[in-house]
């Protein structure tokens, strides 16, 4: 969010993560997104949790590796979300803080995050965070802000 608002853009924040599981760990997330947006001075929206969402889109997928296709499906299902709300609020450009993770392809999350642009006449801003020690630095703004820091992707099945 930080580097957004450096690169001149005016940033809400929208939480839509019907994936979380179990509702304790949805909570803590929220609640250090809640903390970096009152930091940041960003507007955060927080969508309906869900979870049955990310499992019909999940469905048949749940013994997929990490990173297969059920991962797909999820970032689908959040980017598409993502991407209504921006269109629904008339905003015309959208991005993702999932990049930041290491463990993350930001070449699959920019083609997931174009296609769906493109689907709803927006633009995917396609900038990959970790780039210039980005995940260094949200490290540190962690550290700093005592933030939670969560240590699997989110999903009961990458509990595995």
């Amino acid at each position: 969010m930080s580097y957004l608002q450096d690169a001149g853009y005016q940033v809400t924040a929208y939480f839509y993560n019907p994936n979380i599981f179990p509702d304790t760990e949805y909570q803590k997330r929220l609640e250090a997104e809640k903390i970096l947006c009152s930091h940041l001075g960003c507007e955060l929206v927080e969508d309906v949790y869900n979870p049955d969402e990310f499992y019909d889109a999940a469905k048949g997928l749940e013994y997929e590796p990490e990173k297969g296709k059920r991962c797909d499906k999820c970032f689908e299902l959040r980017l598409r979300k993502t991407a209504e709300f921006a269109k629904k609020l008339g905003i015309n450009k959208f991005t993702t803080s999932i990049v930041i993770s290491p463990h993350k392809s930001f070449q699959k999350l920019s083609q997931i995050g174009e296609t769906i642009a493109k689907e709803y006449g927006l633009e995917y801003l396609a900038i990959d965070f970790k780039k210039k020690d980005g995940f260094l630095k949200t490290n540190k703004i962690s550290k700093e802000l005592g933030l939670y820091r969560q240590n699997y992707c989110g999903c009961k099945f990458s509990l595995r």
